[in-house]
């Protein structure tokens, strides 16, 4: 095993008695947290959380009240999943699978360290249905080294032919915290990055694959989010909604309603010292429009905000990056492909 180019999460590669040690610990946070209301949905995700054996799945979600979640997802590696792990999944109470495909080109995998196939993702989805897990989520990333038209076209094709309920498309983020954005920003060529393409092709593939799937029945519901009706993430949508969340484990979040709390992102840290949280009070109004915008439904904007934003967004529907229907303020689809720009105001 090993972490992929374009990773910019607090990830890494570790020996399997460092992992139980992790375990242990996590399952320690979960023991100590004070539930304050009961979870309707659950994610695990970061890494490869669908290697774990279902004993430990099952110890962990055992800490979790709810169940059984209106949504509980799984991140998994393709290519990897035994055939047995989809019936052990559903009986921790996971109901909803994400795989971190990210192209069904093997050029474009190679380079990034991604060892699956396009044909071994296909066994995987449909492994996964007959199991009864049909909810299913598959990423795309635009922007990987060596991708061309056709070969994103080809990846866009594989979605069609496997037709899962929900499809995430990112762009490729380039900064300093993965190895291919570290090599990006310098200049150089390893990783593929002499191969990258540019900004201006990165968005070209972006805007086709949303024609692409909004044609054939994946509505955008957010940014970089597509669904069939009925399969939009409801945990996501917690997050763009501002609602309360808990997060456990090394880098992960928590919010609730004022207050945000991180824990340290240093896996071995964690491991050896616990959550060590850092808590900062959230600038609510900012970070509702942050969040909202990346909406397609959009926000309110509401009165009381006016004076801090109502320029602003006069400002952008002018421009054509905002449209208003009474309060509710929503980006356009050429707001959607400046949405920095947009978003960098609101703070």
């Amino acid at each position: 095993m090993q972490k992929c180019t374009y990773c910019n999460f607090a990830s890494g590669v570790f020996p399997r008695e460092m992992q139980q040690r992790y375990l242990e610990r996590l399952l320690e946070e979960l023991r100590g947290h004070v539930w304050q209301w009961k979870p309707e949905t659950v994610y695990l995700g970061g890494g490869t959380p669908g290697s774990m054996a279902g004993e430990a799945l099952e110890r962990i979600l055992a800490h979790v009240p709810g169940r059984p979640w209106a949504e509980a997802t799984l991140e998994a590696a393709p290519g990897a999943i035994p055939a047995e792990a989809a019936g052990a999944w559903i009986e921790c109470g996971i109901n909803r699978v994400s795989l971190g495909v990210q192209s069904f080109v093997e050029d474009e995998l190679r380079r990034t360290g991604r060892r699956h196939t396009a044909e071994g993702v296909a066994r995987d989805v449909a492994m996964l249905r007959e199991a009864g897990i049909g909810n299913i989520n598959l990423d795309l990333i635009a922007g990987l080294p060596g991708q061309t038209e056709e070969g994103w076209r080809t990846s866009l094709e594989w979605i069609e032919r496997l037709e899962p309920p929900h499809v995430s498309v990112y762009m490729l983020e380039v900064d300093e915290d993965s190895r291919l954005g570290r090599e990006l920003l310098a200049g150089g060529g390893r990783f593929g990055a002499g191969a990258a393409p540019g900004e201006d092709r990165i968005a070209d593939f972006y805007e086709q694959a949303a024609e692409f799937l909004e044609r054939r029945g994946w509505r955008r519901y957010e940014i970089s989010n597509f669904a069939r009706p009925g399969f939009e993430s409801r945990h996501n949508l917690k997050y763009w909604r501002m609602e309360p969340y808990a997060g456990f484990g090394a880098d992960a979040h928590s919010f609730d309603g004022e207050w945000r709390t991180a824990n340290t992102d240093d896996v071995r840290g964690y491991i050896e010292l616990g959550p060590q949280p850092q808590r900062a009070r959230a600038d609510v109004p900012s970070e509702r429009y942050l969040t909202g915008l990346r909406l397609m439904e959009g926000v309110d904007l509401r009165r009381e905000d006016e004076s801090r934003f109502g320029e602003a967004a006069a400002r952008f529907e002018r421009e054509g990056l905002l449209e208003r229907e009474g309060a509710r303020v929503r980006l356009t689809r050429r707001g959607v492909m400046l949405s920095n720009e947009v978003f960098e105001a609101f703070l």
